[in-house]
Formats: structure tokens, C-alpha cells, sequence
């Protein structure tokens, strides 16, 4: 595929100015609604065979969650649209203040492999909203749903509008020698700093929506069962390959023993005795991924005290519960994206050190999650450890309402979206004040000297 004339044809589509027009945004998605409720048993099955989903997976991270976004995006377009008056301003007075949100033009949406479908219709939705055209380039790590995601959006929308193009690194390394007008990027810190490289030889604006260490925190405080479940769920959900989810465990030492039986537990009771018999516990998506996990699995072989088991054949690796990890230990080393979950213990009374400065010595997070109920320990959290996003007493749900940006913050990402967010993530906010046509201020004419003038300004300005 010529990469450069799908660029240019969608740049003449898009200077035509039928993109700008609020009602053709609105009928677009819904469209892309309803294509995507049509098709929802084909991209059920292509995430099946990509990942291993469940049915209540699939649909529940994947098809509805993006169906409720598109309802809510069609429904508010037009609100988010309009301009926004701005108050008046002394020195200006008086005058008009609008915040106009333009469109960029054409927009770039490279998606990942462990939520195929859902990680790139957010970020769509977010530019079809804001009047731009858009090409997808799904993860060539999950093909069947790859596939879909094209037929779906060729069927919907003309090439020069909306398209995806499938492919591997050398077609995405192909499409950024285009210049875009925005680029939104979904994956690892090391890919996000080549698209970042990218961008920047053009000063393209972009969104990278990156990982990181999530640590979730557990105090004697917290109610330990329902605690258990939470992270085990927030940890297991899609086999670990999730940016947001808890990437280890921090819990106080007083009710270190008590919790890991609690983890070992509810892991047991939701996949049962023999987890690769389970409809719901899904596989690795890569021989590649599966034998970095695997590496990791064999460097603590010492540490598990639940799960362990893999089979390369079938992508499996079983929910694992390590216990006595140490910092140093390799499985700290960067974030594990699989179902390994590492339990580290801390002293209450050297919290600051043991849980604020260790996870503070790392790169910032993209989530952390706190249980407890002790509100002192909870705000001490939230003032001093930087991350993009969490949860008090839960995991992963941050990301779930359209209200709240999802986004990192320093090796975590940058820029945000969901919700108004995205609509706000692919439009430019242009600001534009207004005068009356034989409005003046002489004050700020020449000559202006050191005299009455400047006695004013300083007064203005003050």
C-alpha cells in the first residue's frame, strides 16, 4: 500500500470541510456503532483466537465498552463543539473571549496487541468526534481481530475518511515518514520514544498511552478479602496483559501471611484448581511474550507459592502468586504485563521509606492502587507518589469511567483521553477574542514613554 497517497487523499478529503460539520461527525458514529454492534459475535471470535477471551470479557473490556463510548461521543458532540465564552479581562475590556475547538486535520491511531479493539476505537472515536480523518493501524500481534477492525471500518467509512492498515513494523515505520497532523499511540516506553523520535521530526502533536509498575498497596487497615479479589482480578484479567494493572503487591507486614492466603484463595475460587481449563482465564498473545514471562517464571521458581505452570504450545502461563520478593529480584526489574504477581511486605512505621521512596525510585507508574482505610495513609499516597491514575480500595475501574482521563505521566505517557477527553485530545483549542469594529485602547499606541501611560499600566497590571 502506497502509505503517502492514503495521507494525501485523506488531507484533500479532509480541506473539503465536510468533517467540520457537527451533524456528519454525530451520523459517523453512529455508524461506527452500529457496524460494530452488527459484527459484535466476529470480533468476539477473533479476540478468542488472538488472546484466548472469554465471552463476558470480550465484550464487557472490549465490544460494549466501546459501544457505550460511541452512544455517549454521538450524544455529546454537539455540546462538546460549541464554543466556550470566555469572562472578561480588565486590560481587554470590553471585549468577546470564545474557545473554538478545531480539528487537526489528519490523525494517525497505531493500536496495541492486548486490547486489540477497544485500544483503537477509543482513540477513533476521540478523532471522528473532533472532525478529523483517521488512519488505524491495528497490532499486527493480534491478526484476527486486526482483520475485523479492517473489514469493519472499509465496509463503514471510504478510505479517504477513516482506513486501516494492517501490517508489521515496517508498514508502521513506513506511515511515520508521513507527516500527520496528531498521532496517538498505544504500547511499550521503548516503541513510544521511536513514535516521540517520529512526531518530532515534523513537530507532530502526539498522545503515547504507555505502562509502568503499578504497585498496589495493601494496609492492616484494609478489608483483606475483598482486597484479595480486587487485585487478583484487576491482575489476572486478559492473563496480566494489561498497562493498568497491578503489576505487584506492597502489603504491610502485620497482615502479610493472612493476605497472601487471601490472593491464593480468590485466585482459586475464580479459575478454579486447573486454570487452563477455564473459559475465562485467557492466553499470551505472542511466543515472543510468552517466553519473556517464562525467563521470568524461572528466575523464581524459589518464590511461587501459587500457580507456576506454563505450556509454550498452548500460550499458557497459570495465574502465579510469588511470595519474599526482594526489590533486586528480576521480576522487579520492569513492568511483567502477564499473570505474575510479586508480593513484597513493609513496615508501617517505615512506610516513607519502604513504600513512598521504593516506589518513587522508579519510573512513574500509569496506575496505583491503595487499600486501606485509614484516610491519613491514603492522602500521604496520593501527595507524595506521582501516577497517572488509580484507585482507592479497587483496581483497573479508573479506566472504566468515560468521566476520568485515562493517561500516564513521565515513562508512563503523556496526554490523556476517554470521555470529553478525547474529543479534547484531537482538537485544537483556539482561542479568539473580539472587538468592536472602531474599538481602541490608545494607551498601548506609541509614543508611550515613561509618563502617565506607563503610570496606568502599572495600575492595569498590577
Amino acid at each position: 500500500m502506497d502509505t503517502s497517497q492514503l495521507v494525501s487523499n485523506q488531507r484533500s478529503y479532509f480541506s473539503r470541510g465536510d468533517t467540520l460539520n457537527v451533524d456528519f461527525r454525530r451520523q459517523q458514529l453512529e455508524q461506527l456503532y452500529s457496524v460494530v454492534d452488527r459484527r459484535s459475535d466476529d470480533i468476539a471470535v477473533a479476540l478468542r483466537k488472538d488472546l484466548g477471551k472469554g465471552t463476558f470479557e470480550a465484550y464487557s473490556t472490549e465490544i460494549g465498552f466501546s459501544l457505550r463510548s460511541i452512544r455517549k461521543a454521538a450524544r455529546s458532540v454537539a455540546r462538546w463543539s460549541r464554543p466556550r465564552r470566555v469572562g472578561q479581562s480588565l486590560f481587554v475590556f470590553p471585549s468577546v473571549n470564545r474557545i473554538y475547538r478545531e480539528p487537526y486535520g489528519v490523525t494517525l491511531v497505531i493500536g496495541p496487541f492486548n486490547y486489540p479493539f477497544q485500544l483503537v476505537i477509543e482513540p477513533l472515536i476521540g478523532a471522528i468526534a473532533g472532525g478529523n480523518t483517521c488512519v488505524v493501524k491495528p497490532s499486527e500481534q493480534a491478526p484476527h481481530t486486526a482483520s475485523v477492525l479492517s473489514q469493519l471500518l472499509s465496509e463503514t467509512f471510504p478510505s479517504e475518511y477513516v482506513v486501516a492498515v494492517e501490517g508489521g513494523k515496517e508498514v508502521t515505520a513506513d506511515l511515520l515518514e508521513n507527516q500527520f497532523d496528531y498521532i496517538f499511540f498505544t504500547g511499550s516506553a521503548r516503541v513510544g520514544k521511536v513514535i516521540a523520535e517520529a512526531a518530532g521530526r515534523n513537530l507532530t502533536p502526539l498522545t503515547l498511552e504507555l505502562g509502568g509498575k503499578a504497585p498496589a498497596i495493601v494496609d492492616r487497615t484494609a478489608n483483606l478479602p475483598a482486597a484479595a479479589r480486587k487485585i487478583v482480578w484487576g491482575k489476572f484479567l486478559n492473563a496480566g496483559q494489561n498497562c493498568g494493572a497491578p503489576d505487584y503487591v506492597l502489603v504491610e507486614d502485620t497482615v502479610h501471611d493472612e493476605f497472601v492466603e487471601q490472593l491464593c484463595r480468590a485466585t482459586t475460587q475464580f479459575y478454579g484448581e486447573d486454570p487452563s481449563s477455564c473459559p475465562d482465564y485467557g492466553r499470551i498473545a505472542t511466543s515472543v511474550h510468552w517466553d519473556r514471562l517464562d525467563d521470568l517464571l524461572t528466575s523464581a521458581r524459589n518464590r511461587i507459592v501459587h500457580g507456576g505452570a506454563s505450556n509454550r504450545d498452548e500460550l499458557y502461563i497459570a495465574p502465579t502468586i510469588l511470595d519474599h520478593v526482594e526489590w533486586g529480584d528480576q521480576v522487579m526489574e520492569g513492568e511483567i504485563f502477564g499473570p505474575i504477581l510479586p508480593v513484597l511486605r513493609y513496615r508501617r512505621s517505615e512506610f516513607q521509606r519502604d513504600v513512598v521512596d521504593a516506589v518513587n525510585a522508579g519510573e512513574k507508574p500509569l496506575a496505583l492502587y491503595i487499600f486501606a482505610a485509614d484516610r491519613s495513609l491514603i492522602r500521604q499516597v496520593l501527595r507524595q507518589i506521582s501516577f497517572g491514575g488509580g484507585c482507592i480500595n479497587d483496581t483497573i475501574m479508573q479506566f472504566s469511567h468515560p468521566g476520568l482521563p485515562f493517561g500516564g505521566v513521565g515513562n508512563s505517557g503523556m496526554g490523556a483521553y476517554h470521555g470529553r477527553h478525547s474529543f479534547d485530545t484531537f482538537t485544537h483549542a483556539k482561542s479568539v477574542l473580539s472587538h468592536l469594529p472602531g474599538q481602541e485602547m490608545p494607551l498601548v499606541y506609541p509614543p508611550q514613554g515613561d509618563g502617565y501611560k506607563t503610570r496606568i499600566i502599572r495600575r492595569l497590571l498590577r
